[in-house]
């Protein structure tokens, strides 16, 4: 399987430079990243508004190694709200954050994450939005969870993500659907042991479907990551079972990917938001969304064949 080497090479600084360096690979990253800066991703937030369709904007950049830059990273986040706020669109999007980018692997990281993300969450509230906390691998969870639990103390409409693929997962579904937390369900895009998560493509769409059960059948606000057609009809029937209107839940997909669905659902009626990631750092998300289909890998394989 081709994914775990795409993910194990997401890891590696050499394979970092060959990608940036390759001639193809510019023409691909665009199709997954909306632009380097703010002023970039802002006609594409006000294109999505025109279109129905809402976002949740992710500042990529994961693997920071000093105090300052995970600063750094919540002053993009600070910029970017202020921009959000100045054009009127806070109501039409949300951020993503990993907490990584925030100082989590750092010393004292628990403590250096929640005192950066919460001034990203304050401002967030301000202009009528929110905050969604992204799943990294299954070592950062329990201090994201934590994290999560304190924001919504006095946010409570801070979000996070749960990977169906990990054993944890379904617990935690069940925590977080009885207080009421608003929840994206995504398959997970890490390279996991076989100790900790489920390897095969049929066991994981098995605990997703029981996951979105759980979700759906409980108290919070569901959100549903997926581009597989199967998953999203099984969940608009979860929905109708489970008598929820079509505003208390809503389908999360990726920027550049199945665009004409997105837009399909939201003429039905359906809440739609688009996760759009944009910044300079775009390694680590990008192998990510290789490592996730096969079609993105031979598309920016017959991009560099043809380039140079």
């Amino acid at each position: 399987m081709l994914g775990p080497v795409i993910l194990a090479a997401s890891r590696s600084d050499k394979m970092r430079r060959f990608v940036s360096a390759a001639p193809g690979t510019k023409q691909v990253v665009a199709r997954f990243i909306a632009g380097e800066g703010v002023d970039q991703v802002v006609p594409i937030i006000v294109d999505a508004a025109d279109k129905g369709l809402e976002v949740t904007l992710d500042v990529v950049g994961e693997d920071i190694t000093t105090v300052e830059q995970s600063h750094a990273a919540r002053d993009a986040y600070l910029e970017l709200i202020e921009r959000l706020k100045d054009l009127g669109l806070g109501t039409k999007a949300e951020m993503s954050v990993k907490l990584s980018m925030f100082g989590q692997a750092l010393e004292d990281g628990h403590e250096l994450a929640l005192s950066n993300v919460r001034p990203v969450v304050e401002a967030a509230a301000a202009i009528g939005t929110t905050v969604t906390l992204d799943a990294e691998d299954h070592t950062t969870l329990d201090s994201m969870f934590a994290i999560h639990d304190e924001l919504r103390k006095d946010f409570p409409q801070t979000g996070c993500v749960i990977q169906a693929y990990l054993f944890r997962t379904e617990d935690d579904a069940r925590r977080l659907a009885e207080n009421g937390s608003r929840v994206r369900i995504v398959k997970g895009a890490y390279k996991e042991p076989a100790e900790v998560a489920f390897q095969d493509k049929p066991e994981i769409d098995k605990a997703y479907v029981r996951i979105l059960r759980i979700l759906m059948e409980g108290e919070g606000y569901p959100m549903i990551g997926s581009h597989d057609p199967r998953l999203i009809s099984i969940a608009q029937e979860l929905a109708r079972r489970a008598g929820r209107k079509l505003d208390e839940y809503e389908f999360q997909m990726l920027y550049g990917i199945r665009s004409d669905e997105h837009l399909r659902l939201a003429a039905e009626g359906h809440r739609m938001r688009v996760y759009t990631a944009y910044g300079t750092d775009w390694y680590g998300y990008f192998m990510r969304r290789l490592a996730e289909k096969p079609a993105n890998l031979l598309f920016f394989g017959r991009s560099i064949l043809t380039k140079g």
